[in-house]
């Protein structure tokens, strides 16, 4: 999980179908940024980070245990 660049955030959101310009994608980037610094060293160690749809599935394959 890395911040994410300007150029990143312009082809998501254009593929959300929500284009923006070069300076918004800027804004954004430094907005959001910091969360993602935030969260890095945790990254790829929660069992949730890889798929949060089977988040409740692992959990209660645990518990089975």
């Amino acid at each position: 999980m890395t911040r994410p660049t300007p150029k990143q955030i312009g082809a998501m959101a254009g593929v959300a179908g929500l284009p923006v310009d070069d300076e918004v994608a800027a804004r954004i980037a430094n907005s959001i940024g910091p969360a993602f610094d935030g969260f890095a060293a945790v990254a790829g160690t929660l069992p949730f980070d890889l798929e949060p749809a089977n988040f409740n599935l692992v959990q209660t394959a645990e518990v089975l245990k």
